[in-house]
Formats: structure tokens, C-alpha cells, sequence
């Protein structure tokens, strides 16, 4: 199954409305980074234990590990959790960022160094977590 049709199922997989939601922004996201590198991480690790969500992923970037390796991962990650969504904003080097610049008109969402979680889109203003993501792409200077 290839990645376009894992995150299809993905978003399947959730009761509605978080499917409506999952769908909106996914679409959402691909119109504002059309040409990204697609991902879909499943949560599980090498062993097939399940350690995280399974996250749909968008862009790209290189993650520095203080041992000096490096990795590729998604720049943006959308994905389900038991209360609602999170949005992932990964290689943000200011982790207060996203806190000083959005958590006060993004509406309700948590809103941390590297996410914004929220219960359903009709709880947050949508031109506002497209702005996050776009100044998180631009942050990292990384081409998605």
C-alpha cells in the first residue's frame, strides 16, 4: 500500500466528525505546500510496538541529534488523538514561537512548542493555523 493510500484509510479510520476535520485538513495543508514530500508514519516502532498516534506528514527537514547524526523528517504532521487533532510544527528552534505569535487568536487549542491541539475546526480560526504552518516552513529555511 503506498503512502497516499494509508493516509486515505487513515482518515477513513476516524468516526465523524474528526474524519470531516482530518479531511479538510489534509487538503488544507496540501494547498498551502503543494509540492511537499508526503509521509505517513503508522506509530510503531521497529519491533511493531505502537509508540506514538499515526501521523500524516508534510515536507521535509533535517532533524541534528546533539551526537552529531542527522535524520529526515516531516516539517508538518496531522494527527488524530483521543480528545481532537494535533497539528505537529516540527524544527521550530524558538520553542516559545508558536505560544507568543498564535496561542492568542488561534482560538481554542492548546497550543506548545511544537503543536496545536484543539477538538474540532469549528474550535479554531483555520486562517490562523495556516499561518502558523507556512511561518514553521519558513523558520526552518528547509524546502518542503
Amino acid at each position: 500500500m503506498n503512502i497516499q493510500e494509508n493516509i486515505q484509510r487513515y482518515i477513513a479510520s476516524q468516526v465523524e466528525p474528526k474524519r470531516a476535520d482530518m479531511q479538510g485538513l489534509h487538503e488544507q495543508i496540501l494547498a498551502l505546500l503543494p509540492n511537499c514530500k508526503l509521509w505517513f508514519e503508522d506509530g510503531k516502532n521497529e519491533e511493531g510496538k505502537v509508540i506514538s498516534n499515526p501521523n500524516i506528514g508534510y515536507g521535509s527537514y533535517t532533524i541534528h541529534y546533539a551526537n552529531g547524526s542527522t535524520r529526515e523528517f516531516f516539517q508538518v504532521g496531522l494527527s488524530a488523538n483521543t480528545t481532537g487533532i494535533s497539528v505537529y510544527l516540527m524544527g521550530i528552534p524558538d520553542k516559545k514561537f508558536l505560544i507568543h505569535n498564535f496561542k492568542e487568536t488561534i482560538g481554542k487549542a492548546s497550543v506548545t512548542g511544537y503543536c496545536i491541539k484543539f477538538k474540532k475546526c469549528a474550535d479554531i480560526n483555520l486562517d490562523v493555523l495556516s499561518k502558523a504552518i507556512i511561518a514553521a516552513v519558513e523558520i526552518t529555511g528547509e524546502i518542503v
